[in-house]
């Protein structure tokens, strides 16, 4: 089955392709592996989950802007193989950042969503290492921002 289908399954579809926001590029590939550049949850460039989590936000909104990044990081990784999904590998790692109060402490439940997402389109290949924060403040006062390393063929 396909990303797009099993995407479909989750009700899900891959967004465009995300802009870089700043002097960085969206990936880089060196080696096997993918460095996905951290992608917020922007969907085709409309802006969405503005905010922090703790303040604006509550728990299943911030897990919904982590799914939001993790789509993202897939439309990144489909343009680093050319839309050749039999090239990866595995997903290696998630690094997620959560814009929250001092008091807030669900991070780890926030990046669930991204986890959660990537697991049920990628399979036993989508099980990660992982690492989620909490930040005063993020690039354009998104609730999350989420960074990826995928393995792949070269």
């Amino acid at each position: 089955m396909s990303l797009k289908e099993k995407l479909s399954e989750c009700d899900r579809e891959l967004p465009k392709v995300a802009a870089p926001a700043a002097n960085y590029v969206p990936y880089i590939v060196t080696g096997n592996l993918v460095h996905i550049s951290g992608q917020i949850p922007f969907i085709n460039g409309e802006k969405m989950n503005m905010g922090r989590l703790g303040e604006d936000f509550s728990l299943e909104e911030g897990v919904k802007a982590a799914e939001a990044c993790a789509l993202n990081i897939l439309a990144q990784v489909n343009e680093a193989v050319g839309g050749d999904w039999s090239r990866v590998k595995r997903c290696v790692k998630l690094g997620g950042f959560v814009n929250c109060t001092p008091d807030f402490t669900d991070q780890p439940l926030v990046i669930n969503g991204a986890s959660d997402l990537i697991g049920k389109v990628m399979g036993e290949t989508g099980k990660h290492a992982r690492f989620a924060v909490g930040a005063s403040s993020l690039p354009l006062g998104v609730a999350v921002e989420i960074d990826a390393i995928f393995e792949i063929e070269t």
